[in-house]
């Protein structure tokens, strides 16, 4: 059996990818290829609980206590529900994986990029995702359009600097790893971003 593919979605809250994870499964379903959508946080029961945790406004954890709580249901997730899904054909679409850590772990709140990078080579060993679409927005703007939308959890608390940071340690992954981070302009008109994705998509996943 072809194993699946592994595709996640990045961007800081506000860049639009709870919009096109919306159609996105659907895409990739109407080509005759099963899906499983699912995210970070979560995607577990422990990384759901995890998720109350870490998204908890009155929470104020230590950054290295963040990625080592991140890294361990970041483990079972792969355990319980990305390699299983990958194994039997299944396309893996997820809200979020490792550069979310190195964004905001490392880049908003300074935790070392090196430790990180230890953690991501214990758990994952050699995985990476097959391809990663990474919504960039300036910071302002995915603050303006947050806070617009919803009560602020943890994170979107936060202040300016806070993602100009999360912004630049995203933008740093994907000139470090081109080939698999595809960067799209999340300021763009909507379809014009469903667009780019679907080239993308079909470009990198089609082959």
């Amino acid at each position: 059996m072809t194993r699946g593919k592994f595709i996640t979605l990045e961007g800081m809250d506000g860049a639009g990818k709870s919009t096109h994870l919306a159609w996105l499964p659907a895409f990739i379903e109407a080509r005759g290829i099963p899906v499983k959508l699912t995210r970070e946080p979560g995607g577990t029961p422990l990384g759901e609980k995890l998720r109350e945790l870490m998204l908890d406004k009155n929470q104020k954890l230590n950054p290295d206590t963040e990625a080592l709580l991140m890294f361990a249901a970041r483990r079972e997730h792969l355990d319980k529900v990305i390699l299983p899904a990958l194994g039997d054909g299944v396309w893996v679409i997820c809200d979020r994986f490792t550069d979310a850590t190195f964004a905001y772990q490392s880049g908003g709140s300074g935790l070392a990029w090196e430790r990180v990078e230890v953690l991501e080579s214990w758990v994952q060993g050699g995985l990476q995702p097959d391809l990663t679409l990474y919504f960039d927005v300036p910071a302002e703007v995915g603050k303006a359009r947050t806070q617009a939308a919803r009560t602020p959890d943890r994170f979107e608390r936060e202040e300016h600097p806070f993602f100009a940071r999360v912004r630049g340690a995203y933008l740093r992954r994907a000139r470090e790893q081109p080939t698999r981070i595809q960067v799209i302009d999340g300021t763009a008109a909507l379809e014009e971003v469903k667009k780019s994705v679907e080239i993308i998509i079909l470009s990198n996943c089609f082959k």
